[in-house]
Formats: structure tokens, sequence, C-alpha cells
């Protein structure tokens, strides 16, 4: 991953997946429950997100239920990494598994709504375009930016291990 340049929505301490996929939605497409992704915390998000945004957060991002569907409209919407203080380690482990760069960011109070940022996962490197500044981050195992890359796990075993299915009995 050579990078992921965006602008910045930024959200605080321990929202929830719950916000992320409303359980109201759960029986509807992953189109139509995204579009109510992180609503109650700020209405303007989903409608208004553009491809390859980043959201910087506080402490415990993606806490609450292990939802899948909360990284899942996340990716759908075209959000490129999610910096954030700390996250629940399930949300973390699905952010990956669904092809979401996500980052531990202790400076994220540093960061402003519509800043502009470059993010190399696999250098650790978080170059902030409104003010100037670079961060150094833990970067994210090669091994995983070859899976975030791939789309997320389900396409990178796809990719892994299908053409070695393929070429079985050949």
């Amino acid at each position: 991953m050579t990078g992921v340049n965006g602008n910045v929505w930024v959200f605080g301490d321990e929202i929830n997946t719950d916000t992320m996929a409303p359980g109201l939605y759960f029986k509807e497409p992953i189109e139509v429950m995204a579009t109510h992704c992180l609503e109650a915390v700020n209405p303007d998000f989903a409608p208004n997100v553009k491809s390859g945004d980043i959201i910087v957060a506080g402490t415990n991002f993606g806490m609450g239920s292990a939802r899948e569907q909360a990284p899942m409209a996340l990716a759908h919407l075209g959000v490129g990494a999610i910096l954030a203080k700390s996250f629940s380690r399930i949300f973390y482990r699905n952010a990956i598994n669904f092809g979401l760069a996500a980052l531990i960011f202790p400076q994220a109070d540093e960061i402003g709504i519509g800043d502009e940022l470059v993010v190399d996962s696999a250098a650790g490197q978080v170059k902030n375009l409104s003010s100037g500044v670079h961060y150094e981050v833990e970067a994210i195992p090669a091994h995983l930016v070859e899976m975030i890359d791939a789309g997320g796990l389900m396409p990178w075993l796809k990719k892994t291990y299908g053409k070695k299915e393929q070429g079985k009995g050949q």
C-alpha cells in the first residue's frame, strides 16, 4: 500500500459499532445500512464521506458488539483508513478482515476536521498536508497490508489460494 490520501472525519472516544451499523437496518442490504453509518453521532458522515476519506478517533473505537457490519459499512462507504488512539480488539481485526487500514494514532487530538492526511500503513507514516506535520506510528505488518490491499481476508484468500486450487489436476 503506497498510501491513502483523504480528508478527515473526527470522532471522539467510545464510538460504538451500534452507531456504525444500526440494528434497525440489519435486514437491509449493506448499500442501505451504510447510508445510516454513524448517523447518530454525525448525520453528515454517510451522505458526504468520499472514497479515501480518513476517520480519526479517540479511544476504544469500535467498542460494543462484534458486528462485522460496522467495518463492512465503513468499507462500503470508501473509508481509506481509520486512525484512533485505541480500538476495540474485535473491531480492529474485523476492520483488517474487510480491507480497512486501522492504525493506533496517539496524536489523534492534533488532527482537525477537514484536515487532509496521507496515510502509509506499511511505513507507519501519517502526513498532515494541512498543517505540514509528519507522524510516525506503528506500521501494519506486511502480511496484513497485503491482505488489506487485496480488499480484505476473503479476497486475499481467493487470490492466494484460489490460484493454487485452479492449478490442481491440470
